[in-house]
């Protein structure tokens, strides 16, 4: 694929899952699906083993939904494109301070920058339309006028697994988990205390790319055994946060046990499962696992 990531060593038996549902909120109000997931290259994401892949990214975005974000499906789109695409940069032959700074410095940069010129290039093919703009408010219309690109909003997670490191990135809400060989539940990157209640940061905010989060992880021992990206309406169908680590725990446990046979059937009505019984929001997962 165009921007895929270079050649070089495969990141050996790592596989992926993918699974993205409507949540019982949006179809009862006849919203679309506004998470957006996406896994590449070299990886069905079926669960097919990544074959000679150099690299295996997992982009997730979750595109805020409310009434001053009404494009923000097509956002969420768009984002996980950009990531797939930005991912293709890194230099993964470079030595891992440099591909550190590349990560932290160029990539949020980067990623924002393609994120807006898409916007840009949205906006000049349709321009909003009298319909979009008059079920806002004042306050809103002056707020689009001053940043159109906030009827895209979006969130943004990314991982980018290679042969001897991982990097995840996030923007906004979501959760990304590891889980180790003996199943250890952890977050790569701790929560982020400037987000509070539906207040989030995001790819449409003024000064996006300062707010990105990068973790650049060495493998210099066990890579996590399981790595899981997930948009908030997951975590939100949960009572706490303990109750979510246990997901991300019984995945692992049953990848290890059953192989995918024992996930991928059964994924979207866990998801939908969810969604009904917790959180009522679009629900999106992306899961890279390494087979025993």
């Amino acid at each position: 694929m165009s921007g895929s990531p270079g050649t070089g060593a495969a990141p050996v038996g790592w596989r992926a899952l993918r699974a993205s549902v409507r949540g019982a909120a949006h179809l009862r109000s006849e919203l679309p699906n506004q998470d957006a997931v996406r896994i590449a290259p070299g990886a069905r994401v079926d669960g097919a083993d990544c074959g000679d892949a150099a690299a295996l990214v997992l982009a997730l975005a979750d595109g805020h939904g409310s009434p001053k974000s009404f494009r923000s499906q097509q956002g969420a789109r768009l984002a996980v494109a950009v990531a797939l695409q930005t991912a293709g940069q890194l230099p993964l032959t470079a030595p891992p301070t440099l591909r550190k700074r590349w990560a932290e410095e160029q990539w949020p940069t980067a990623l924002v920058r393609g994120w807006q010129a898409g916007v840009a290039r949205k906006l000049a093919r349709r321009p909003f339309t009298a319909l979009e703009l008059g079920a806002l408010d004042e306050p809103g219309r002056r707020q689009l006028e001053v940043n159109p690109a906030l009827a895209y909003g979006s969130t943004l997670l990314t991982v980018v697994v290679g042969p001897t490191f991982i990097l995840y990135l996030q923007l906004g809400d979501g959760d990304l988990l590891t889980v180790s060989a003996d199943g250890e539940v952890g977050r790569p990157l701790p929560p982020d205390a400037r987000l509070m209640g539906n207040e989030t940061t995001s790819l449409c905010a003024p000064r996006a790319a300062d707010e990105v989060r990068v973790y650049c992880q060495t493998l210099a021992g066990a890579p996590p055994a399981l790595i899981l990206a997930a948009s908030d309406g997951y975590a939100n169908a949960f009572r706490d946060d303990e109750g979510f680590r246990q997901v991300a725990h019984d995945l692992w446990a049953m990848l290890r046990d059953e192989g995918e046979a024992g996930v991928k059937p059964h994924l979207r009505g866990w998801l939908d499962e969810a969604s009904q019984q917790g959180s009522g929001d679009d629900i999106s997962v992306g899961i890279l696992w390494r087979a025993p």
